[in-house]
């Protein structure tokens, strides 16, 4: 479903973010994207969700290839994407329907597809009573359940999640981390860039992809494949 075939992506000031990666994270994957911060992980999210097209080599997402993908089919393809970020990036004077809401609206869903899918998404991330209130009413955790629910609007193929519970305690990450199980249970593959190398020990039958100075030096898919 996606596959990194010899990418590499180079900025002019600070030379290679990703050197000659390849990869393949399969249909209902999960997959947790590992390394220290600088070592490329955000930069593989971008090249994904064509935010970045690679300076050589290949990214391939569902059918759409970066080597032809016109900027008119970018947007069909993201909505095959859902993307989380560490910091939320919720709407501060819109409601947690609203934000959700407004991942809609952008879209051009009619009004009757919004005023059913939210409180059902809402429901999903565990927000239901917490529907009207602003983001400065939730705590952290809850933030990013709203901006989980955001990313299930179009019921991708896979989330992205880049580094998700960088800003949470530990109750908080637990919590996220076992909702993406929950979404990756339902069909969704789930990527997860995270440095929190607790969580990744306390999963030890998830797939580890790891990265340092933008190579990729350790996937685990292969090491059980050499065993």
């Amino acid at each position: 479903m996606i596959s990194l075939l010899h990418v590499t992506k180079t900025y002019p000031r600070t030379g290679d973010a990703v050197a000659d990666v390849s990869l393949t994270l399969n249909k209902g994957e999960f997959c947790f994207l590992t390394g220290h911060s600088g070592a490329g992980k955000s930069t593989i999210m971008r090249l994904i969700h064509m935010a970045e097209r690679p300076t050589s080599g290949e990214v391939r997402v569902s059918g759409y290839s970066s080597t032809t993908i016109r900027p008119r089919e970018i947007a069909l393809l993201r909505r095959k994407i859902g993307y989380c970020f560490q910091d939320f990036r919720l709407l501060q004077d819109r409601t947690a329907a609203e934000n959700v809401a407004f991942a809609l609206e952008v879209t051009g869903a009619k009004p009757q597809v919004i005023r059913t899918k939210v409180p059902r998404l809402l429901a999903q991330v565990g927000l239901a009573s917490k529907a009207e209130a602003l983001p400065s009413q939730l705590s952290g955790g809850e933030q990013q359940r709203v901006a989980m629910a955001r990313a299930l609007v179009h019921e991708p193929l896979v989330v992205l999640a880049d580094e998700p519970t960088g800003n949470l305690d530990e109750r908080a990450t637990r919590g996220i981390f076992d909702l993406l199980q929950h979404i990756n249970q339902s069909g969704t593959a789930v990527l997860l860039a995270t440095h929190n190398l607790e969580l990744v020990r306390a999963n030890p039958d998830v797939r580890v992809i790891e990265l340092d100075h933008g190579r990729l030096v350790y996937d685990s898919a292969a090491e059980e494949v050499r065993s």
